[in-house]
């Protein structure tokens, strides 16, 4: 049997940069050197909804933590994280292991870690509602596909010490 029951959240950009704001992409698709470990150590991905394109689409401005921090933001957030509630417990339910959210350092929506972004502080809410705590990592700001980058040997040793 093929399934390994290990499984990674991950902010929609990981997987699809056609998502961010124009000029801001860091990679042609999705970040391979990161995607690449996820799949080498047999985990899955489930990618998480982009709130911000949802939101106010492709062709949307650059916008702050602060700006993005409105009642109807965090009730989009909120209601597009529905059914992602419904996939942690599920998975629980049937003894997957979650390896941990995968988010983007700096962003106003999908940072998990320093200022955590909106989308981020609601899902985190959300689960810990439901006695759920998975371990977070950020891809860092400064990281551009293609380039040798600390960070994916950072990514491989938080994956490790996850499974």
């Amino acid at each position: 049997m093929h399934r390994k029951k290990r499984i990674l959240f991950t902010a929609h950009c990981i997987l699809n940069q056609n998502a961010v704001i124009r000029g801001w992409e860091r990679a042609k698709g999705g970040f391979n050197g990161i995607i690449q470990i996820i799949l080498e150590n047999n985990i899955a991905i489930v990618q998480l909804p982009c709130p911000e394109f949802t939101f106010l689409g492709e062709n949307r401005p650059p916008m702050t933590k602060q700006e993005y921090d409105t009642e109807g933001y965090r009730k989009h957030s909120r209601e597009i994280l529905e059914i992602i509630l419904k996939q942690f417990g599920e998975y629980i339910t049937q003894g997957y292991s979650i390896v941990g959210i995968l988010g983007i350092e700096g962003s106003p929506s999908c940072d998990t870690l320093r200022e955590k972004g909106v989308f981020m502080e609601e899902l985190l809410e959300m689960l810990a509602k439901q006695g759920i705590y998975v371990k977070t990592f950020d891809v860092p700001e400064d990281y551009l596909e293609g380039k040798d980058h600390y960070i994916l040997k950072e990514f491989e040793e938080f994956i490790h010490q996850q499974v």
